[in-house]
């Protein structure tokens, strides 16, 4: 049972319902995690904002979305491995793929640099060493790249740590997470 209220439809205020409709619109129900953050809507406006605006990146929804499955690993957040791991399989990612990227691993070169770098920014609190960088860039990532992977972790950093402190009811089909 979540420790901070899950905002209901008919309890939400003004705000709140407006970003409701919107996700409601676009994915045709309003995940928990949601809920949760509507406690405050400038922060459920934020979070959303904060995606749409790294949609416009230069990652695709797979890439992203394998962050946030080795970002749930890492941290440990059932909750958003359950999430990822149905968004993930709406994409078509192979279920040996989810598991791999849950565990911060990819046989795509480019995307195990991507998640390699992802869980250093998360076991070293972002203080990562220049070996670090290092080898994000003899694979490949770029400069736009290296940013685009800090703010995809940090985003799902907040998430997993927002499901943590409301221990959020998880309303995906369940699955646990490994921690790395």
């Amino acid at each position: 049972m979540s420790r901070i209220t899950q905002v209901t439809d008919t309890a939400a205020n003004a705000q709140a319902k407006a970003l409701f409709t919107a996700i409601k619109g676009k994915i045709g129900m309003v995940p928990n995690l949601y809920r949760v953050a509507a406690n405050q809507p400038a922060v459920l406006s934020g979070m959303l904002g904060l995606n749409e605006a790294l949609a416009g990146g230069n990652f695709d929804a797979q890439t992203r979305e394998a962050i946030a499955l080795a970002v749930a690993g890492a941290n440990a957040c059932d909750y958003c491995a359950s999430a990822h791991a149905a968004i993930s399989a709406g994409l078509k990612v192979a279920p040996d793929a989810v598991e791999a990227h849950l565990a911060g691993r990819s046989d795509d070169p480019r995307l195990a640099a991507i998640l390699k770098l992802a869980l250093a920014i998360v076991a070293k609190r972002g203080l990562i060493e220049d070996a670090d960088l290092a080898m994000a860039r003899d694979a490949g990532l770029s400069d736009p790249d290296i940013v685009e992977t800090v703010a995809n972790t940090v985003a799902n950093i907040f998430t997993n740590y927002l499901n943590h402190v409301a221990a959020t009811d998880i309303d995906f089909p369940a699955r646990r997470a490994r921690a790395a």
